[in-house]
């Protein structure tokens, strides 16, 4: 959870402006997600927790430029909390993002680089909730939705004008760039080269004290790594499923209602006389004369359309009626006179001359009532059954609409209620490794993630076929567990940590020896403690990009070589800090540039990539240029205030 907070927070302004997509009004109505946006100017109000260019970025647009991040996060890690994203830095992201995003307006409006009100214009025509039902821009409904989330048109156009002018400053910084040849080849042969190393392993545990902590240790340590013990919020579900058995058996049809159906439908079941064809189009008589004549000599229709340039027309069973309403009676009368196998006589509608071969046909005799009265009491009873369960799932949301409770509702319609163990987000039940929560749950977890407690919804379950009446009966927000229900756990993680410590500071030693002309099993064996041996190791570029591809997992050490110069050593972590590695790259053999594909391909990587570094430098002597100033006992209190605990001071 806590990698993949910084994993995600790692991003900062390329060429896609990821700053753009933080907080915009513009994008909230496109989404159909303003709720909460109020104030007329800006996003609501507050104190300033920056200023830049002599704009304040107020408290209420930073909390919800949090929220936003936090929704992204959760569409790929539904148990991550907005407690663990103020840990993990998000706050700070996301207030470096804002601050980017205002001081390119700052430097645009001091240097007449401003969208004009043509262009935003243009931006606010296409909003989808500002668009009629022709999807065109409506004022109407641009004035209802912009009076009913209480937004300012000035407000919406000065949010749209701040994304638009960092758009126009960014693009030129970032487009179009290119490295030189001789980089790019220099590049292309590091895709290619083989790094050869050696690795020391040293566990944290192994440099554990013997003797576990002390009350008094174990109660410091917990307390200052309370973050890393924070509980997913875990909910309780009770929930009552019903499928096409729950509900009593309608009655049988009757004869009269067979009869009904049979009247209703009668053409469906009169006599059937259809043909299936392949049809080619010519324009004038003569074309259609030639293709006849070809395939009488004995080419196939497609053959001879095919050398004209043109494709015949493999369609589907066509009546007499369709045939003509579609095309010509004459073309329908030549197609039914004629064998199957056989090509028609050419006949002409408004579409040119058609040469059509019968490919098959198909005949069916009229049915009586007496004929179909089995099939249509069969329709008629599935009718009945699949509407007295749409019925009953209509009259269990018109109870629970009239304030029934989800036992009472259970009872109404005799409904076995059963509950879950506390499950998180992602389904999974809390401190149960491997079991979940019930399939039939699987499609409103998200939903039941949002409820209050006791407010039943029903919902598909499996759709067409099952329904789920569900509600939450406890809820159990994210906190940090109590030290006295995990003492085992945070006595194991004090016994990593210290050993960690201890880890490191004999790795960075290996490593100082190591430089004064040791080997590293000699630097090894003089730490004095039984370890794993050195583990000699050799990769090529081509073999780890392939193993990333794949989604396997590369030792942390092996990806280190990568990213090192020949002879250098260097001390990695990995593990979550369950191990230290000392790494030593000895050889790099270079690859060979075997195209200038290769080449091509590196440069347009390469382009990409000085694209991002032009963008970042860009933003960077901007906010030097507009002068830049963070308040940071307000951004504590948004921190504080967005992790739920106070104002933070």
């Amino acid at each position: 959870m806590l990698s993949f907070f910084r994993n995600f927070f790692k991003s900062k302004i390329g060429a896609a402006i990821a700053l753009v997509a933080l907080a915009l009004i513009a994008i909230a109505f496109a989404s159909g997600d303003i709720a909460g946006m109020r104030g007329s100017s800006g996003i609501g109000g507050g104190s300033s927790v920056a200023t830049v260019g002599g704009e304040d970025i107020d408290s209420s647009t930073l909390k919800l430029g949090a929220t936003r991040a936090l929704e992204r996060v959760k569409q790929q890690q539904p148990t991550a909390t907005m407690k663990l994203l103020v840990a993990q830095g998000g706050v700070e992201q996301v207030l470096s993002d804002l601050v980017d995003r205002t001081a390119f307006y700052a430097f645009g409006k001091e240097h007449k680089v401003l969208p004009s009100d043509r262009l935003i214009d243009s931006e606010i025509t296409q909003i989808p909730a500002f668009q009629g039902v022709d999807g065109k821009f409506d004022q109407n409904a641009f004035r209802q939705a912009l009076a009913q989330q209480g937004i300012s048109e000035q407000a919406l156009r000065e949010d749209i004008a701040h994304n638009l002018t960092a758009q126009e400053l960014m693009a030129p910084a970032t487009t179009g760039t290119v490295m030189p040849e001789y980089a790019a080849k220099r590049y292309a042969a590091l895709l290619t080269e083989t790094r050869t190393g050696a690795v020391a392993a040293l566990p944290s545990l192994a440099f554990a004290p013997k003797k576990g902590p002390t009350d008094k240790q174990l109660a410091a340590f917990y307390k200052d790594h309370t973050d890393t013990f924070i509980r997913p919020e875990r909910r309780v579900i009770r929930y009552a499923t019903f499928d096409k058995t729950s509900v009593k058996e309608p009655a049988a049809p009757t004869d009269a209602e067979i009869a009904a159906r049979y009247k209703a439908n009668k053409a469906n079941y009169a006599a059937q006389d259809r043909r299936r064809i392949t049809q080619l189009i010519v324009p004038t008589e003569a074309a259609a004369k030639a293709v006849v004549a070809e395939v009488e000599g004995g080419k196939s229709l497609e053959a001879a359309a095919k050398e004209k340039g043109l494709t015949a027309a493999n369609l589907a069973f066509f009546s007499r009626e369709d045939l003509a309403s579609q095309f010509s009676s004459d073309v329908s009368a030549a197609v039914f006179a004629a064998p199957v196998g056989k090509l028609a006589a050419p006949k002409k509608s408004a579409l040119g001359w058609h040469v059509i071969r019968v490919d098959e046909e198909q005949k069916t005799p009229a049915r009586t009532l007496a004929d179909v009265k089995d099939e249509i009491s069969k329709q008629l009873a599935q009718e009945k059954a699949r509407k007295a369960f749409t019925d009953m799932a209509g009259n269990i949301e018109d109870q629970i609409d009239n304030g029934s409770s989800l036992e009472e509702v259970a009872k109404a319609f005799g409904l076995k209620v059963e509950k879950t163990a506390p499950v998180t987000a992602d389904g999974q039940v809390y401190m149960k490794p491997g079991e979940t929560a019930p399939n039939d749950l699987r499609p409103v977890l998200s939903t039941a993630f949002t409820m209050d407690q006791e407010e039943p919804q029903v919902a598909p379950a499996v759709p067409g076929q099952s329904f789920v009446l569900f509600d939450v009966t406890d809820i159990m927000p994210s906190a940090p567990a109590p030290l006295s229900e995990i003492k085992d756990d945070v006595k194991e993680a004090w016994m990593i940590d210290t050993g960690s410590k201890a880890a490191r500071a004999a790795a960075v030693k290996m490593q100082a020896e190591i430089g004064k002309g040791k080997t590293m099993e000699q630097a090894l064996a003089a730490v004095g403690k039984p370890l794993p041996p050195v583990q000699n190791v050799s990769m090529s570029r081509p073999t780890l990009a392939a193993a990333l591809r794949s989604g396997k997992q590369v030792p942390p050490p092996v990806s280190l070589l990568f990213h090192m110069a020949a002879g250098t050593v260097k001390v990695q972590s990995a593990m979550q800090d369950r191990a230290w590695f000392v790494v030593q790259l000895k050889k790099i053999e270079p690859g060979k540039v075997e195209s200038e594909e290769m080449v091509k391909g590196a440069r347009r990587e390469l382009g990409q990539q000085l694209g991002q570094s032009y963008g970042d430098a860009l933003a960077k002597a901007i906010r030097k240029d507009v002068g830049v100033t963070e308040h940071p006992n307000a951004i504590k209190t948004v921190r504080g205030e967005l992790a739920g605990s106070g104002s933070a001071n």
